[in-house]
C-alpha cells in the first residue's frame, strides 16, 4: 500500500500533480476541494454548508471535512493506498487522520510539500478564475486563502518533518519537470510506480 499526502498553498499545482501521481502509482486521488465543489454544484446539504466558507476563502469546518474524508477512505478503491490532496489542513485534522489510519494499522508513507512563490500563485489562480469562472478565486479571496494556509496549514509541515516523512519539491516550472522531481523524491524514499500498488 502507498499512502501519500500532497500539501502546499492554493495554486501550487496540487490538483494537476495529484491526478498524474494517482495514475503513476495506481491509487485514487482524494481531493477535498473537488468533493466539496461537486456537492456545491449538485446542491447537496453538504454543498450548501461548504459554499459559504469556500466563497469567503475560509476552510470548511473540521467536523464536515473529517466525516467526508473518513467515508471516502473507507471505500474499496482506497484500501490499497491513496493520495490525499487538500487534507489535512489543520493540526486537528492531522490528529483525526492519524487516529483513522492507526485504527487500520497504517500511517502515511510520504508527505510531499509543493513550494511556490506567493505572487506566482496569485497570478495562476486569477488566470484560473477567468478561465473557469470560479467564485472562490477572486484576488481578495486568493490572498485570504494564502493567509489561512500560512496560519493553519504551514505548521503541519513542521509536524511531518519531525516524523521524517516530508519531502519538499519546487513546484515552479513545467508540469512534467515538477512530476519528475516528485517521482524521483518518492523513489529515493523507496516508492516506485512498479511496486506501489503492492506495498
Amino acid at each position: 500500500m502507498t499512502r501519500l499526502l500532497l500539501i502546499g498553498p492554493p495554486g501550487a499545482g496540487k490538483g494537476t500533480q495529484a491526478a498524474r501521481l494517482a495514475e503513476i502509482y495506481g491509487v485514487p486521488a482524494i481531493s477535498t476541494g473537488d468533493i466539496f465543489r461537486s456537492n456545491v454544484k449538485n446542491g447537496t446539504e453538504l454543498g450548501t454548508k461548504a459554499k459559504a466558507f469556500m466563497d469567503a476563502g475560509d476552510n470548511v469546518p473540521d467536523s464536515l471535512t473529517n466525516a467526508l474524508i473518513r467515508d471516502r477512505l473507507e471505500e474499496d478503491d482506497a484500501k490499497n493506498g491513496f493520495l490525499l490532496d487538500g487534507y489535512p489542513r489543520t493540526t486537528d485534522q492531522v490528529r483525526e487522520l492519524d487516529e483513522f489510519l492507526a485504527s487500520h494499522g497504517s500511517a502515511l508513507d510520504v508527505v510531499v510539500e509543493l513550494e511556490a512563490d506567493t505572487e506566482v500563485v496569485v497570478g495562476r489562480l486569477r488566470k484560473r478564475a477567468l478561465e473557469q469562472g470560479r467564485s472562490d478565486d477572486t484576488e481578495e479571496v486568493v490572498r485570504h486563502r494564502l493567509e489561512v494556509y500560512s496560519e493553519q496549514t504551514a505548521p503541519l509541515i513542521k509536524t511531518y518533518a519531525g516524523r521524517d516523512v516530508l519531502v519538499t519539491i519546487d513546484a515552479l516550472g513545467e508540469v512534467d519537470a515538477v512530476t519528475a522531481r516528485i517521482t524521483e523524491a518518492l523513489f529515493d524514499r523507496g516508492i516506485s510506480a512498479t511496486d506501489a500498488g503492492s506495498r
